[in-house]
């Protein structure tokens, strides 16, 4: 069945989480965002974080979900990216992306926990 074969991508694999994941993660914990790490979907999808009782979903995105435009100042998400969030928002899940670039400017604990309370 072909959209079986097009969600074969986003499915659960072995969790590889990243250290931008783990501190968005402790970053929600901070907060007090009850949550589950590496959540996966009764569709079988992979979620970095997710809160199934609210149907939201937090996806870290780090260098790979993009692609550069330009001079490498304009990031794009990439297909695969567009594609799982776009799954996801059929499925009736709310989805926040927290972009590494975003994240990565951040300057202290207090800015995290800003940014993340802003994205919720």
């Amino acid at each position: 069945h072909i959209q079986s074969e097009l969600l074969t991508p986003f499915k659960f694999q072995e969790p590889r989480p990243s250290k931008l994941q783990r501190d968005v993660a402790s970053t929600l914990t901070r907060i007090g965002w009850d949550y589950a790490f590496e959540f996966v979907t009764p569709e079988k999808l992979s979620l970095d974080m997710a809160q199934p009782e609210t149907m939201t979903a937090i996806e870290v995105d780090g260098p790979m979900h993009y692609l550069i435009k330009g001079k490498g100042k304009h990031r794009i998400e990439n297909g695969h990216t567009k594609f799982k969030s776009r799954i996801l928002r059929q499925l009736g899940w709310n989805v926040i992306h927290v972009p590494y670039f975003e994240w990565d400017a951040l300057k202290d604990a207090a800015d995290q926990d800003a940014y993340l309370e802003s994205k919720m």
